[in-house]
């Protein structure tokens, strides 16, 4: 099974939707995908997950099939998201000084995407 780990960084909202797109597509196809919302797109964890904005939708399919791995800590408090990340039950990761390893990933056979 390939194995894939999507790490969103930019605050671009059609990347973040995008690697949301991508993730859907591959889990479709029987890979073993991961999300980790990093950097600026944590921003993104309260305004997508309004059921108003248009793009919500694909949001809650991703956090429904398991596919959110966890946002970065240290980012979402910069951001002002933590709140938004612990409400949506999104684990957090900081084994990094405060961020989520690369690295970690890449031991369990993840290849890397960044978005």
């Amino acid at each position: 099974m390939k194995k894939v780990a999507i790490f969103t960084f930019t605050d671009e909202k059609m990347c973040f939707v995008h690697a949301m797109l991508n993730a859907l597509d591959m889990k479709e196809h029987n890979f073993d995908v991961k999300i980790v919302i990093e950097g600026a797109s944590t921003r993104f964890i309260g305004k997508i997950s309004d059921p108003e904005d248009p793009l919500s939708k694909v949001y809650s399919e991703v956090k429904s099939k398991g596919i959110i791995d966890c946002v970065c800590k240290s980012c979402a408090t910069q951001t002002k998201s933590l709140k938004s990340a612990e409400e949506e039950g999104l684990k957090l990761c900081d084994e990094m000084d405060g961020h989520p390893s690369m690295r970690r990933y890449i031991e369990e056979g993840y290849e890397i995407l960044v978005f």
